[in-house]
């Protein structure tokens, strides 16, 4: 009788996993996420770039106005 009550849990068990799959499958909420974080960490790193070439030349201007100061 054990092993029937076991098979029987597992079944259920993978009843329930099966149907969490799919649910998961067919959400796109997690795939939009995705995207906005992709697009966020893209800006971030045109932000960065930027600011690596612009800062610099933004270095060498405040030098440059510093010591005519």
């Amino acid at each position: 009788m054990r092993k029937a009550a076991r098979r029987v849990a597992l079944l259920q068990s993978l009843r329930i996993d099966a149907a969490r799959i799919k649910r998961f499958v067919s959400d796109e909420q997690g795939v939009t996420a995705i995207e906005y974080g992709l697009i966020a960490s893209l800006i971030a790193v045109v932000i960065i770039g930027a600011v690596t070439l612009v800062g610099t030349d933004l270095n060498a201007v405040f030098t440059t106005i510093g010591n005519d100061l």
